[in-house]
């Protein structure tokens, strides 16, 4: 799968069964010496005191993903597994 072909999918936790954004505007973080994805940055909003400001990120593991389909991407993770800021 190319990265192109992410784009505009949803992308839904399986542990509590809400969607969390489309990848579309998301992010990957990458490690740049082995070229493996590590994290997805899913955008959690702007900041609550400049909400013109920088934007926040969730920051979600890799191995969080278990399905990858034609019109989305499953995660199964729980809130203490989720990075928030960048």
């Amino acid at each position: 799968m190319r990265l192109g072909e992410l784009s505009g999918k949803e992308i839904i936790n399986l542990s509590k069964g809400v969607k969390m954004g489309i990848l579309g505007y998301c992010d990957l973080l990458v490690d740049e010496t082995t070229g493996k994805i590590e994290y997805l940055l899913i955008p959690g909003g702007r900041g609550r005191v400049f909400p013109f400001g920088e934007k926040s990120y969730i920051r979600v593991s890799w191995e969080s993903i278990k399905k990858i389909g034609p019109d989305a991407v499953i995660l199964n993770i729980e809130d203490h597994n989720l990075e928030k800021g960048i």
